[in-house]
This record gives structure tokens, sequence and C-alpha cells, in this order.
């Protein structure tokens, strides 16, 4: 019988560190790539923070999310990670200059998924497997939301639906 998490020994020292499985899937997810460690930007980055900031806000004035400004900045100006360079993350300096989106970019990404899985409903009702997809993605949807709630990044009364959800994305 397989379990949703998993106990591994951390490597510093002999205490279990309990590593969460993904929500729909078997995977645990452990191989991945680190960030370095050192949190000065490297001495090949000439980029300056007031320009960076300023391409940050020029880049969210175009309609760009978070995720794709920080795409932009390393492909164009080189900067490998901005809060490095700038001291504040991409989402905290759009929200200074009041250009943060309403909602948070991963729920967002979740809607616009379910929006497009029922608008292929529409055309396929037979299609049994989008069905069960559907759900899962929209109990994703209630549990992020339930999070961000706690976390206040989502006022207490937001409630997702299915019918209005294809304004949110719009």
């Amino acid at each position: 019988r397989k379990t949703t998490s998993q106990t591994h020994k951390s490597s510093n020292n002999n205490q279990p560190q309990l590593i969460m499985g993904r929500m729909h899937t078997n995977g645990k997810g452990i191989s991945r790539s680190s960030k370095p460690y050192r949190r000065t930007p490297p001495s090949w980055c000439k980029a300056k923070p007031e320009k960076v900031k300023e391409d940050i806000v020029k880049f969210a004035k175009k309609g760009m999310t978070p995720s794709q400004i920080g795409v932009a900045l390393r492909d164009s100006m080189g900067v490998p990670q901005v809060v490095h360079v700038t001291g504040s993350k991409i989402l905290r300096i759009l929200k200074v200059a009041g250009l943060a989106p309403e909602i948070p970019e991963d729920l967002y990404h979740l809607i616009k998924k379910a929006v497009n899985i029922r608008k292929h409903l529409e055309k396929n009702r037979k299609d049994t497997d989008s069905k069960f997809r559907l759900i899962l993605v929209e109990s994703r949807i209630h549990r992020l939301s339930r999070y961000y709630k706690k976390s206040k990044q989502l006022p207490p009364n937001w409630k997702y639906q299915s019918a209005t959800a294809s304004a949110l994305v719009a």
C-alpha cells in the first residue's frame, strides 16, 4: 500500500524529514535543482537595481505575469535572480507599484485549466476522463484557495464558482 508522504533521513542530522507527496499522482517530487547559496549577485551580472525595477514595472504594464517577467529578465538582461540584484522579489516590487495580480498566479492558471476543460466537455459530453480530471483540478483550486484565504492573500468571502470562472481568466 502506498502512502502520500514518506519519511527520509536528512543529510545533516539523523532526524526524519517528512516529504509531502503529490496530490493526485504517485510521485514524491524529491529531485530538483538548487539555487546558489550566495545571496549576492554574481560578479558577471552588471544589472543595476533601479533599471531592473523599472523593467519589472514596464513588463507588468504589458500584462506579463511575475514568472514571465522573471524569464524575460533572465533571457534579455541576464539577471539570474531578481532577489539578489534588487533585494526584493518580483511580486513584492509589483505590490509596491500597485500592479500585483488580484488572484495569485498558480490559482489563476488552475482556474484557466478548469475553464478550458469545461469548454472541452461542452463539445465532448462523453469524455469521462476529462470529467474526472476536472474534478481533480477543481479540488486543487479549492485547496489552494483555502490556503490563500488563511494567509490573507485572498479576501475571506472569495469563492470559486465554475459559472463565473471564465470571467476571472478573461
